[in-house]
């Protein structure tokens, strides 16, 4: 008899299966052995992703200094937003293919190293042509390296939840330190030495990369940690695969989504050091701003984590939306550099649940085949806000000055919550 089910009826119901089966996994007891690689595994994909947080929480800091040095505006340096986002985008579009040829284990560490060689040229402090386009180069790595780990994660039952949340915390927290020691080597004749850091940092992250995870797949990976990976049958080719990931409906309006929410946390860690020197004649200590941002994302990933689940993910993402308009607008109207530092980091805190959440959501809406590669697109365009909002910022703040980030970011922050209305929730909370 010939089946008259069609194939969306037959995507629907495959991931119906695979999300059963992930749960079943995810109730199973893992030996001793298994907790000491899931630990190892879920310690190195952190410390990757400190490193990304600690690239993004780096440039706003020395952006002040960039632009001493090189003698531009606003609107130029701003390309090096531009640049990054190229690579980003380039990361993300090959994403797929490459995972499908290389596997997990070397798609991850080939991120790494470009990102060590992205850092090795920015420290040597080139002509600017060459120093932005450096940042090509590191877009690349952290994009390969943001999907990989991601997408790892989210398929990840034991403690998936509360693991998916420190994984972002770990982010916040690279992008937390990051100004610390920016703000210091900002104030030297060699500046870009601040760099020779970020090499260290990223070389190390190669090498636990490679020692925790060997160069192998995903899913030999996650066995050995003692998840179940459900049986499935490759039947689909390569150009077959992006059909079907971009037949979904929630790819496209989760990038959209991504595309806004790391734009305004960029834009925010970018500028505000731009802004509370010239605006709020903060001084040096105005780098700090940035850190304390950063640190309320760190934060906020971690102690909301009950919220989220009290109050259930897509509504705390309202929530969450409408305080930080509350907090910006703080920020914009209230002429105080110590209120606006408080509301900066109050807006950190609350921005910060919000990646966790989508990552999460992501895998249960995508199936299983199609996560890594989606997730890839969608943090790809993602990292593609994270450039043009902040590049939009600069060209704004070339005509109207550095106070135009506030209304900017109230914009921003509004098309957010609109956005999260769409977004297919079908299977968020449970339901």
């Amino acid at each position: 008899m010939v089946s008259t089910a069609s194939p969306e009826t037959n995507s629907e119901t495959s991931l119906l299966i695979v999300q059963d089966d992930l749960s079943l996994a995810g109730s199973t007891l893992l030996s001793p052995a298994q907790k000491r690689v899931a630990t190892l595994q879920f310690l190195a994909l952190c410390f990757s992703l400190f490193v990304l947080g600690w690239n993004d929480g780096s440039t706003g800091t020395l952006l002040p200094r960039i632009q001493e040095v090189y003698n531009v505006s606003y609107g130029t340096v701003s390309w090096i937003f531009a640049v990054l986002c190229m690579g980003a985008v380039l990361g993300g579009l090959f994403n797929m293919p490459l995972n499908d040829r290389l596997g997990f284990g070397k798609m991850i560490v080939l991120g790494a190293i470009f990102q060590g060689i992205s850092f090795a040229a920015e420290a040597c402090a080139p002509p600017f042509f060459f120093f932005v386009l450096t940042f090509f180069v590191g877009g690349l790595g952290m994009a390969l390296q943001d999907a990989q780990a991601n997408g790892f994660m989210a398929t990840v039952k034991h403690d998936g939840e509360i693991k998916m949340g420190l994984l972002q915390a770990a982010y916040g927290a690279g992008a937390l330190c990051a100004p610390l020691s920016a703000t210091q080597f900002s104030q030297m004749t060699h500046w870009s030495f601040h760099y020779l850091v970020s090499l260290t940092l990223s070389l190390l992250n190669a090498l636990f990369l490679l020692y925790v995870f060997r160069l192998k797949g995903q899913d030999d990976c996650l066995r050995e940690a003692g998840e179940i990976i459900p049986e499935h049958i490759e039947n689909t080719t390569e150009s077959s695969k992006f059909a079907q990931m971009f037949s979904i409906r929630a790819v496209h309006v989760l990038a959209l989504f991504l595309i806004l929410y790391i734009g305004t946390e960029v834009t925010i860690g970018g500028w505000i050091v731009t802004f509370m020197l010239v605006e709020r004649d903060g001084g040096a200590a105005s780098g700090y701003v940035a850190s304390g941002f950063f640190a309320g994302l760190t934060a906020g990933r971690v102690i909301l984590i009950p919220v989220n689940q009290w109050l259930g993910e897509a509504k705390a993402v309202y929530l969450y939306t409408v305080l930080a308009l509350f907090f910006q607008v703080i920020v914009w109207l209230v002429p105080s550099m110590i209120i606006g530092s408080i509301a900066v980091f109050c807006i950190g805190i609350v921005l910060g649940p919000m990646y966790p959440i989508v990552m999460r959501h992501s895998a249960r809406v995508i199936p299983r085949s199609l996560v890594t590669g989606s997730i890839g697109w969608i943090t790809a365009w993602g990292a593609a806000g994270s450039a043009i909002l902040p590049f939009f910022t600069g060209a704004l703040a070339s005509h109207f000055g550095i106070i135009s980030l506030q209304p900017y970011l109230v914009v921003m922050m509004i098309a957010m919550g609109a956005t999260w209305l769409v977004v297919p929730k079908a299977s968020l909370d449970g339901q």
